[in-house]
């Protein structure tokens, strides 16, 4: 007698064997295991939702507030005093004069900052005579700053037009009344920065350490290459061209604590003292 099984259903089956196979053997099926369902994608609370009407015009309204409000700040910075110039500030000018850069630069005063032509104002500014150079820039909110480099003079020159002051670079800056105590007189022909031995006569002196500078009473060049200083006790550099100036005040230096009225540094690697 068969009793119903009990626990999970399971199939049998039974081979009788031959007479020669022996007695029969039992065999069991392993049950069938169910795949898992996939459960269903997303419901319908997760899905995006789409923007509703409402959402809509609010976001136009923002985008359209951010281009008016840039648009406004544009207007406002470029063509209104909201950031104009109030302040001019002008540094460095000792000899030329703070009113004279302040009338040659001529700063609009409410001018917006962004709209300031600097180069112009720079420009102005260079064309007095004792500047060298100049920059102008903005400090924000609303100032300008004018800094000023000046000529500095290292000989004056006496032609028929009167004493005038030269610098570095030859330059012809400045007019004066009277021959100014502790510079060097200028002696060349035609004196100006386009002159080779104006150059070459003033790049020399320049070149100069301070305790020879201040024992030349005079400089003078014939041609670029015959640069001679004329100093204090009757005595004569002959200086030759404007190379290696350098060298040849170190052995200006060293020369002039020998007994002689002429010392030639023309060649500085042979250099002599009569």
């Amino acid at each position: 007698m068969t009793s119903p099984s009990s626990g999970p259903s399971c199939s049998s089956s039974w081979t009788a064997g031959t007479g020669e196979d022996g007695p029969a053997v039992a065999t069991t099926r392993a049950p069938k295991r169910e795949r898992a369902r996939p459960r269903p994608r997303g419901s319908a609370s997760r899905r995006r939702r789409a923007p509703s009407r409402q959402q809509v015009v609010q976001r136009r309204r923002i985008a359209a507030l951010s281009v008016l409000t840039v648009i406004t700040l544009a207007y406002l910075v470029w063509f209104t005093p909201l950031l104009g110039v109030s302040t001019v500030e002008v540094t460095g000018a000792r000899a030329v004069g703070e009113q004279r850069v302040r009338a040659a630069a001529d700063v609009p005063l409410d001018h917006p900052m962004l709209r300031l032509d600097t180069d112009a104002i720079a420009a102005r500014v260079a064309a007095l005579p004792g500047v060298a150079g100049v920059d102008v820039s903005r400090s924000w909110p609303s100032t300008v700053t004018v800094t000023v480099t000046e000529r500095r003079a290292v000989a004056y020159h006496d032609g028929g037009d009167g004493i005038r002051l030269v610098d570095s670079a030859g330059v012809l800056f400045q007019r004066v009344e009277a021959a100014p105590e502790g510079l060097p007189r200028l002696e060349v022909l035609d004196p100006g920065p386009a002159d080779d031995e104006t150059t070459a006569a003033t790049g020399a002196l320049a070149s100069l350490p301070a305790e020879l500078a201040e024992q030349v009473v005079a400089v003078a060049a014939t041609t670029a290459g015959s640069v001679e200083f004329e100093l204090t006790g009757d005595r004569t550099v002959r200086w030759g061209d404007a190379e290696q100036n350098g060298y040849k005040a170190r052995v200006l230096g060293v020369l002039l604590g020998q007994d002689g009225t002429v010392f030639d540094v023309s060649s500085p690697e042979l250099p002599t003292v009569s």
